[in-house]
């Protein structure tokens, strides 16, 4: 997905088995032992229902009303306040989330950070921020999105008009890298494809410079584009800055940075919708070097308007138990 929170996301609905009650004669409705059991329960609906399955290590369906959102503790919103848009995980992540918390509840790292993982956070093996997982409905008429390279492109024409930063050419040369992935590419293989920025790297928690390799365009985009919200900045001027400021050539490269600075595009990021990590998946029985690419693709992610807390209709917060970094081996090893 993105780096996800690092100052600081998919439906299914199983059919409701109807069951027939026959209708004695006295007039009193009866219904057998064996035909009540068939009886599913229906699918969680709210946060506080979700909380409570959490809290019970239960796995049930979730409504696609439910989004989630992992933040550093302590904060006002899904994602920090300069951000426009946060990464949110569908309510098949939260589905997945309740099945790691049954089957790892007695291993806490595995869920804390299984959950990180799964959403696509890097440097998990040194990660130390205390992070809870936000579940949520949205305010009446706002929709979340599916954060496709070009979904963005037409948020930002929406937003500021026909500015020419973003020129036709240089997305479709950016959607044609991420969509023409050998079968042992993946995304971060297509990150560096147009950035230049070096796989390896990346992976080892390096920073986007010269040094590693990354171009005069991406870095020139980051330059133009100004401080992230991460730190000082603010996602609309952010972009502003970029289309005022940057002087250079126009190419993928360029595009790619102003997402990566401005919205938290990050290099994990596959453009789909689709959430990916290079770590162990935890639902798949093996290593992370035994692992596919296509095995490490996880679930469906959205963003949506970051909006505080106190504005959205109902949230709960759960804290992550993340364990100590030395607890992590399963990042690679596998988690069963």
């Amino acid at each position: 997905m993105s780096l996800k929170s690092l100052g600081a996301g998919r439906a299914r609905m199983p059919l409701v088995v109807l069951v027939a009650c026959a209708l004695p004669l006295g007039g009193a409705i009866s219904e057998s032992p064996s035909a009540a059991a068939n009886v599913k329960p229906r699918c969680i609906s709210t946060p506080r229902a979700y909380r409570a399955a959490w809290d019970a290590r239960q796995v049930r369906c979730v409504s696609p009303r439910l989004f989630g959102t992992t933040h550093a503790r302590g904060s006002a919103s899904p994602y920090p306040r300069g951000f426009w848009y946060a990464w949110a995980g569908s309510s098949t992540n939260l589905e997945r989330f309740l099945e790691l918390r049954r089957t790892y509840g007695d291993t806490p790292p595995k869920v804390g950070i299984g959950i990180l993982s799964y959403v696509g956070y890097p440097g998990l093996s040194t990660w130390d921020t205390p992070t809870d997982l936000a579940v949520y409905t949205l305010p009446h008429g706002v929709r979340a999105q599916v954060p496709a390279f070009e979904t963005w492109f037409r948020l930002l024409d929406e937003e500021f008009g026909s500015t020419g930063a973003y020129p036709l050419a240089a997305q479709t040369r950016l959607a044609y890298v991420y969509s023409r992935l050998g079968p042992r590419q993946d995304v971060v293989d297509a990150f560096q494809a147009v950035t230049g920025c070096r796989s390896t790297a990346l992976l080892n928690g390096e920073d986007v410079s010269a040094k590693i390799g990354c171009n005069a365009a991406f870095l020139g985009a980051l330059a133009a584009a100004g401080p992230s919200p991460y730190a000082t900045g603010e996602s609309k001027s952010c972009f502003r800055n970029f289309a005022a400021r940057y002087k250079g050539p126009k190419t993928a490269a360029a595009l790619r940075g102003v997402l990566y600075q401005c919205q938290d595009v990050g290099f994990l990021n596959t453009g789909v919708g689709l959430g990916y990590n290079t770590y162990a998946n935890p639902f798949v029985c093996k290593s992370a070097r035994e692992q596919s690419v296509l095995q490490k693709y996880t679930g469906r992610e959205f963003i949506l308007p970051n909006t505080a807390f106190d504005r959205l209709p109902s949230h709960v917060d759960i804290e992550l138990e993340l364990g100590k970094p030395s607890q992590r081996r399963f990042l690679n090893r596998g988690y069963c």
